[in-house]
């Protein structure tokens, strides 16, 4: 099987003005006809002074990360902007990647995700996590400290929140009794979820156990890793092998005003196909100079997939 490959398609301010959202969209459609399989964008509801408590990325074009960007970075919400590339596209996968749920009531968010699931036609792939800006939570009133406990309970209810209704669930922090969230999703099931992170720490483990459909983790993992994976799953009844690995190119800057070499950054490919990922992101600001070189980046990936998939 060929390697698929996922478009990072925020944080690409070197490409696209951040105001340009229509220009985002315009990517995914130049993506989609040069072959790649799924956009991903991840999310922050607003930013506060510790974005930037590490300092600032030294190349603006490589990932943002926790702590290195001004608070004044652009984030677009991402289920406004998959709902308008869901309708100029026909096959792309949507990946509403780093959804921080916990800023959420979990019914609102169930409404929104099987609303945009129903409108791409069952392309919606969801990434929930709990982020790490402590800023943004305070802002929002919600606690810092209790977001995996409360991801954990929005859980439970996102498992049951596409039907069959009526739904209940009795919680501490979400309770409810017999309620409809029609139209629901493209499926009883709910779009598939994805988890991810640095490491493989237990709530990891325990959430892609019981409810993953993908591993995407947010830089390399171990055999190690994988065979702890492997042994919790297969305790569970589960097989390692039912969940989608998403790896990743990273890239390699000499200086703040450059593009990475795309041939170095595929050179860690082997490693990733060996450990049995088969899906990779990629983030174009990284590698393209102008718009205008997307589709040569696309088909260079694309051969890139066929020789090693």
């Amino acid at each position: 099987m060929d390697l698929r490959w996922l478009m990072v398609l925020t944080e690409n301010d070197a490409l696209v003005d951040p105001r340009d959202l229509r220009g985002l969209v315009d990517l995914a459609v130049t993506a989609e006809a040069n072959g790649v399989d799924g956009v991903m964008l991840s999310e922050h509801v607003l930013l506060g002074r510790d974005a930037g408590a590490a300092g600032r990325m030294a190349n603006p074009r490589d990932y943002a990360a926790p702590g290195n960007q001004p608070p004044s970075y652009a984030w677009p919400s991402s289920l406004v902007l998959l709902s308008a590339i869901a309708q100029a596209t026909e096959r792309l996968r949507l990946v509403a990647g780093a959804i921080i749920a916990p800023l959420r009531h979990p019914l609102l968010l169930a409404k929104e995700l099987g609303t945009l699931d129903l409108l791409s036609g069952g392309r919606l792939v969801v990434l929930p996590t709990v982020s790490w800006s402590r800023d943004e939570y305070a802002a929002l009133g919600v606690p810092f400290e209790e977001r995996g406990r409360i991801l954990d309970e929005q859980l439970e209810v996102l498992a049951k929140a596409w039907g069959p209704y009526p739904i209940s669930h009795a919680g501490p922090r979400f309770p409810f009794t017999d309620i409809w969230l029609e139209p629901g999703a493209s499926t009883s099931e709910g779009p598939p979820f994805w988890f991810g992170g640095q490491g493989m720490h237990p709530p990891l483990i325990r959430r892609l156990v019981r409810y993953g459909k993908g591993l995407n983790p947010f830089g390399p993992l171990s055999d190690d890793d994988l065979r702890s994976l492997e042994a919790a799953m297969s305790e569970a009844g589960r097989d390692l092998a039912e969940l989608e690995k998403v790896g990743g190119i990273r890239a390699t800057f000499r200086g703040s005003d450059d593009v990475a070499d795309l041939d170095v950054a595929l050179a860690d490919l082997p490693r990733q196909v060996e450990q049995g990922f088969t899906t990779v992101c990629f983030k174009p600001a990284m590698f393209c100079r102008t718009v205008k070189d997307l589709p040569d980046l696309c088909r260079r990936l694309a051969d890139a997939g066929r020789s090693l998939g």
